[in-house]
Parts: structure tokens; C-alpha cells; sequence
């Protein structure tokens, strides 16, 4: 495993670690709303590593990357785009193959909007959101976000830590061990109240984006998730011709921590056909 810091977008520095051989076939995967690049531990401790190179950031405001306190840098979408830029060309990732995780669709959608999608190889939606506003929330952004996340906002900590308790709970259908819970508990705490307040300050609706995407992509997403709700796959499939679909019976939001095996089964097979 190695760490990087990374000078990204308004010269925020971002907190960057990889696994694997550098030769091997990048795949970059970018975390959810008030998460770190620790949610994706069952993938980095797993035989992709024997097969990818692979590369997992901490979002700006999120884990060890910077976190500044002007709301600008959360709602501008050039910067999260910069942000992702700067890691491929940073750690010289040739073509990766984007892992976007909720908040993280949002992420790869600025991306490709700002930078195309001519330096990448495919695109894997893990339960990821691509509206965000007043008609998101309900049909396609549903309560298990909407009904936690305002107590989340508060700069009281215990209303704080309630309210991302709850909102936890509510991630997973299928249990996690109560090591792997912990741990998100306090990668969730970590983040401050007022950043996670900023990122949803956005009116976003990427169909334009999707429509035009013609790298390889897979939609991944548990039908039990009441977060981003499958609707929102729904939709990303709707808009995006090319996209392939993996449905999830029984699992919430988080395939890749729910049923680790087949999630990275499906990656590994999907990775093979995007790099050629």
C-alpha cells in the first residue's frame, strides 16, 4: 500500500492511497456523501488487488484530505472535477475505470463534463445519484437520506452522532460485522457537520452528461436501498444508452460491503471487458 498527497482543484490537498502493481489496470474508486476511501476495504483486501491497480481518494472536506470551510468549494463542480483529474494525472493512472459510490456519481459526472471521458475506460454507478435538488428528493433520493440527514448538519455532537447513526442503519439491509460498523461510524464522524451540509446545496440533473457517454458502463444497485432509490439506476439507465445493469435482491445501499464476493466478481469481469 502506498500514500500520496495530492494537490487538487484550488490547491486543496487530497489524501490518496493504492494498492497493487503500478502496471497493472487502474481502477479509481470515489466514495458517497460523508464517507472515506475506508468504506471500500472489502475490494482493497481482496484478489483485485492481484489483477488492478487500484486507487481510493478521501474526498475534499472527507478523512485525511483538506477541508475547507467556504461552501464554494463543495458546490462548485469544477472542483470536484479538478479533484479527480489531478489524481489520474497525479499518480499517472492510464485510462481507470471510475468506481462512483452515491455521492460519487455526481463526482464522475462533473468529471466527464469538464473533462470528457476520452482518459478513462468505463464507468461503474454503485447506487450513485445523478439529480440532486428539490424534484431528487422522495422518487429518487429517498428517507433514508432525507429523514437523517438534516440532524447530520448539526454542530451538535450528540445530535450529530445520533443522526449518522441512524442514517448507517439505514445504508446496509444486509448487517455488517460490528468491526466493519465502527469503523464507518468514525470515518462518518470524522467529516465536519457543516461539509456535509454544503454538499447537498446543488441543483443537479446530469441526463444531458449521460446521454452522451459511450465508454463502457455498469449500473450497480441493491433493490432494498432507501437512500439513493433504485429509481435513480432507473433513470441513469434511461439516459445512458451503452449502460448495463447488476440488481441486488435484498441488499441496501451498498453492494460492495453487503455481498463483497459478487460485487467484486462483477468488477473484476467488468474491468476485463473496459480495459480491452
Amino acid at each position: 500500500m502506498k500514500v500520496h498527497d495530492i494537490v487538487g482543484g484550488g490547491g486543496i490537498r487530497l489524501h490518496v492511497r493504492e494498492w497493487g502493481e503500478k502496471s497493472a489496470p487502474p481502477i479509481l474508486f470515489i466514495h458517497g456523501w460523508s464517507q472515506n476511501h475506508l468504506c471500500w476495504t472489502e475490494q482493497f483486501t481482496s484478489e483485485l488487488q492481484e489483477k488492478f491497480r487500484l486507487v481510493a481518494l478521501d474526498l475534499r472536506g472527507h478523512g485525511m484530505s483538506e477541508a475547507p470551510a467556504e461552501p464554494g468549494q463543495y458546490t462548485d463542480g469544477d472542483k470536484w472535477a479538478d479533484d479527480i483529474a489531478a489524481v489520474v494525472e497525479g499518480l499517472g493512472l492510464r485510462r481507470p475505470l471510475l468506481v462512483g459510490w452515491s455521492y460519487g456519481g455526481f463526482i464522475i459526472a462533473d468529471y466527464i463534463r469538464r473533462y470528457g471521458q476520452e482518459r478513462i475506460s468505463g464507468i461503474n454507478f454503485v447506487a450513485a445519484a445523478v439529480v440532486l435538488g428539490s424534484k431528487a428528493f422522495g422518487p429518487l433520493i429517498g428517507p433514508g437520506f432525507f429523514e437523517h440527514a438534516p440532524g447530520t448538519f448539526d454542530s451538535d455532537l450528540p445530535t450529530s452522532i445520533l443522526a449518522v447513526r441512524k442514517f448507517l442503519h439505514r445504508c446496509f439491509v444486509k448487517p455488517l460485522s460490528a468491526g466493519l460498523f465502527e469503523t464507518a461510524l468514525a470515518f462518518n464522524m470524522v467529516v465536519p457537520a457543516k461539509v456535509r451540509a454544503f454538499l447537498v446545496q446543488r441543483e443537479l440533473d446530469f441526463a444531458p452528461i449521460l446521454a452522451n457517454i459511450t465508454v463502457p458502463v455498469l449500473v450497480t444497485h441493491g433493490r432494498a436501498d432507501t437512500v439513493v432509490m433504485p429509481a435513480m439506476s432507473d433513470y441513469i439507465l434511461t439516459h445512458c444508452p451503452n449502460a448495463k445493469t447488476s440488481w441486488y435482491d435484498g441488499v441496501g445501499h451498498a453492494p460492495f460491503l453487503e455481498e463483497p464476493r459478487r460485487f467484486n466478481r462483477e468488477l473484476a469481469e467488468f474491468g476485463g471487458r473496459a480495459f480491452g
